[in-house]
């Protein structure tokens, strides 16, 4: 089987526009989340969320082409630019016809379908945008991307919620490894900060309504969290065949090892602990069949949402997996808050700079100890470390689980 390898990432969030500023801010333990600037919330209820800020599309694409895409797609396509710079390919030496590409994100141009669902509403559908259905879509961010860097393999798409990040980069690891390309750009990105969009998940429970505390809302496995708040963003990815990387003298990130994938068969937004197991329990198997038995995993970067079932079930599959050998455990959400679909992009992002610079990014606004999560959080104050092996953990409603596991090469 081939080995595929990372050689460039990119990232966008409420931290800042790119990689290294995001990434600095959340090993300092920066929060993005405050409140809402992008729609109304005077009828909410909940009024806070990890905007990207400072940011214009037509700083990136043709300012005739935005209005063609969602915010999604225009995030997605920033993360994109900035990993595919990263990689630095002589592109007079790249076969393009073998370079794909996955998108992934959990909802996708929810905005657009708000707008132009009051557009018909309210005026006419004769109204409606002609670019409405296209902008929307979760492919055409894969779409838009090919269309731009010229990547004619495969062209694939994750709708799996909160995993499809994860799950985008899942997918395309195996296409690399079964010869169905060469190279293969991963990006998953999230912007459903719109009035239904946080309505909806408001309705459900699902957000943190401590208004008056922006920036202690969200608390990952703290006894006092009272739900997630949502960010935005996009993470990115260049994975290559191990070989092509090495011929071209490619900086290499990370080498995926593992990878797991379950179902709850339980619920549809109601977390347990069995899935989550099983797909940590198959990412470690696989990375055992390429290290040894002796595998070692040095951290664990937690779906963590800062909800009181997901971050109970989590803690306690990590403990049934690991025993007495816990890793430290860590999650990011609240420095980004929860970006739904690109949360596993931008925290596959996070974990390769983390085992790049031996820093393990801390859990902040933990304040509380919970009896029922009860782990090394790695607390408020990041902490030096030797990584070598890191675990990415995403977990999605409809009971949908995946796990990535990265070694240093």
């Amino acid at each position: 089987m081939r080995r595929v390898v990372v050689t460039g990432i990119g990232m966008i969030n409420s931290l800042g526009n790119d990689k290294e500023s995001s990434f600095n801010k959340i090993i300092n333990g920066e929060t993005g989340i405050e409140y809402i600037t992008l729609f109304d919330t005077t009828e909410h209820s909940v009024k806070i969320a990890g905007e990207v800020k400072n940011f214009d599309p037509k700083d990136i694409i043709n300012p005739k082409e935005v209005k063609k895409a969602d915010r999604f797609i225009h995030l997605g396509i920033k993360a994109s630019q900035e990993a595919m710079a990263d990689a630095n390919f002589n592109k007079n030496e790249i076969d393009f016809d073998r370079f794909g590409i996955n998108s992934a994100s959990g909802i996708g141009g929810l905005p657009n379908i708000e707008k132009n669902s009051l557009v018909a509403e309210d005026s006419s559908p004769k109204k409606i945008s002609p670019f409405f259905i296209p902008s929307a879509l979760v492919n055409m961010l894969g779409g838009f991307v090919s269309i731009e860097h010229g990547l004619k393999g495969p062209n694939l798409s994750s709708v799996t919620a909160c995993a499809a990040g994860t799950h985008g980069i899942i997918e395309a690891t195996k296409t690399i490894m079964l010869g169905g390309a060469d190279r293969m750009l991963v990006i998953s990105a999230e912007s459903a900060i719109c009035s239904v969009g946080i309505g909806g998940f408001a309705s459900m429970k699902a957000l943190s309504t401590r208004n008056d505390e922006p920036h202690r809302a969200s608390r990952p496995f703290d006894a006092e969290r009272d739900g997630f708040v949502m960010g935005e963003g996009a993470g990115a990815l260049v994975l290559e065949d191990y070989e092509f990387a090495i011929k071209r003298g490619a900086k290499i990130y990370g080498e995926i090892i593992g990878f797991g994938e379950s179902g709850d068969a339980n619920h549809i937004t109601m977390p347990v602990v069995d899935g989550p197991y099983r797909a940590m329990k198959s990412a470690v198997e696989m990375a055992k069949r390429v290290v040894g038995e002796n595998l070692k995993i040095d951290y664990i970067n937690a779906h963590g949402t800062s909800t009181p079932a997901n971050d109970k079930n989590e803690s306690t599959a990590i403990k049934m997996l690991f025993g007495d050998n816990i890793p430290p455990v860590s999650s990011t959400k609240g420095q980004t808050g929860h970006c739904l679909g690109a949360a596993g992009g931008i925290e596959a992002v996070i974990c390769l700079m983390a085992m790049e610079r031996n820093i393990i990014p801390p859990t902040i606004n933990y304040e509380n100890k919970d009896p029922d999560c009860d782990l090394d959080y790695v607390p408020n104050l990041a902490r030096e470390s030797k990584l070598n092996i890191v675990m990415s953990n995403s977990f999605g409603f409809g009971g949908t689980n995946g796990v990535v596991i990265f070694r240093k090469v």
